[in-house]
């Protein structure tokens, strides 16, 4: 005599399986764009690491216009003798976010920031789009 599983059977199974995915998902949902957001605090306290590194070297900051590329490869050889051979930083051209964007860099006499724009590339917004800067990664 065969045995298989009833229809009936079947459907509980399949509920009950419905119903765990109903409780699971929602968490596993918002973990990806929070992880995002971790990855690029990292990579903006990196950022900063090597940014202190060229001003211990040469007593200041990179200016806004020379940006993060000098941190990769030196934007004047008359300003910046003895740059290091591999650069301040290990990236070919230049970090980028989690979202696939480069970071923007600026330099105010002194005061500098770092800041991704989140998963819209655009100024603002809210949650995933939130703009993520060097002073809310210290937080």
């Amino acid at each position: 005599m065969k045995r298989a599983f009833t229809l009936i059977e079947i459907m509980i199974v399949i509920v009950i399986l419905g119903l765990l995915a109903a409780l699971v998902m929602p968490n596993l949902i918002g973990q990806s764009e929070e992880a995002k957001k971790k990855i690029a605090c990292i990579q903006i306290n990196t950022i900063k690491d090597a940014l202190d590194t060229f001003k211990l070297k040469y007593g200041r900051y990179p200016s806004t216009e020379e940006g993060l590329k000098a941190l990769i490869k030196n934007p004047d050889p008359q300003k910046y003798k003895d740059y290091p051979q591999n650069g301040f930083l290990d990236s070919k051209n230049g970090p980028k976010d989690p979202w696939g964007n480069e970071y923007i860099y600026i330099n105010e006499e002194g005061e500098i920031d770092i800041v991704s724009l989140g998963a819209d590339a655009k100024e603002g917004g809210e949650g995933e789009n939130a703009d993520i800067s060097l002073e809310s990664c210290e937080k």
